[in-house]
């Protein structure tokens, strides 16, 4: 336990992922069922790359959660966080795929948002040993949503200043999770006054900062270290310390984008653990973390899955 850098807190579930591409909710005839959920996507690719992790968050007690518990401690990821819920089932999402791959979220068939068990990790289901030697936290906001795990979220943030721990957020705006869209942005605002690294893609940040320049929200936005901003397969806007830039992504032949994001997300996060926060001084070194997590995210596009497709170390090794 004491060798876990990276604390990740959310949901974990299966994406559902239309067989056929192009078509709409109500045509597709079949579904593959893919282990998924943003944040555990980042626990799993960052012990693939290298860091030691552990997922926080809470499963349903059915067949898809003990799947979902096998299969994060295959890949090696801490499950000692993990939270049975007894009766609540484990969260499945349904996503369209376009014919580029592009993928959008159809909802959660005939279940409400709050209706998994994922929405009912409690305060005090956290255990605090795990935070006493990490490193960093990794969020979403979908966890907000819910009152019960939106809690959760308050005393981890209060167990990680304590500790010492980074915050890293993953703005990952999904409104079909959220029982009431119009209470998001006040509770992601008050999320964001306790964040350290920030990631997010153009449409949110023009949502939330009304920009999509990674210098212009770390300087309005308070006490931001660093802030990313993704646009799939188009330049990163990245400002790290005092180091502003772009950045794009290599091209590779997308198959599905699902988790990429993540991904991406995992890369920088392991970086910053291997080469330590301070790094981010030097611009070129600032400029390279960013390049390579655009490949860790790149590289999963060119699978199905959001877990499955997911880079390791050696897969980067031999295209550096």
């Amino acid at each position: 336990m004491n060798s876990i850098k990276v604390l990740c807190l959310g949901e974990i579930l299966f994406d559902y992922l239309a067989d056929e591409t192009g078509s709409n909710l109500e045509s597709v005839k079949s579904w593959t069922p893919y282990p998924g959920g943003a944040v555990a996507n980042v626990a799993c690719a960052l012990v693939k790359l290298g860091t030691k992790s552990a997922y926080i968050g809470c499963i349903g007690a059915d067949e898809l959660g003990k799947e979902l518990v096998q299969l994060l401690s295959t890949i090696g990821v801490d499950t000692t966080g993990v939270v049975i819920h007894p009766t609540a089932p484990t969260r499945r999402v349904y996503v369209l795929r376009s014919p580029e791959g592009e993928r959008s979220f159809a909802g959660f068939g005939a279940h409400q948002g709050d209706a998994f068990a994922d929405a009912y990790l409690q305060p005090e289901n956290l255990r605090e040993d795990l935070f006493i030697n990490a490193d960093f936290l990794v969020l979403g906001t979908l966890e907000l949503a819910y009152q019960v795990t939106r809690q959760a979220i308050w005393r981890a943030l209060e167990l990680a200043d304590y500790y010492n721990l980074k915050v890293i957020v993953d703005i990952n705006w999904r409104e079909c999770f959220w029982p009431n869209p119009a209470a998001a942005p006040p509770l992601i605002q008050e999320l964001l006054k306790k964040v350290d690294f920030l990631k997010l893609s153009t449409e949110e940040a023009q949502w939330l900062f009304n920009t999509t320049d990674a210098g212009a929200i770390a300087h309005r936005g308070g006490d931001f270290e660093g802030v990313l901003v993704t646009s799939g397969a188009n330049p990163v806007s990245y400002c790290l310390r005092d180091n502003e830039g772009k950045v794009t992504p290599k091209s590779f032949t997308v198959v599905d984008t699902t988790g990429a994001g993540d991904s991406f997300l995992a890369g920088f996060i392991h970086q910053l653990a291997q080469q330590g926060i301070n790094a981010l001084d030097n611009p070129d070194t600032a400029r390279d973390i960013v390049d390579y997590a655009c490949l860790v995210g790149s590289l999963t596009t060119t699978q199905l899955g959001a877990i499955a497709a997911q880079p390791t170390l050696a897969d980067i090794q031999r295209l550096k």
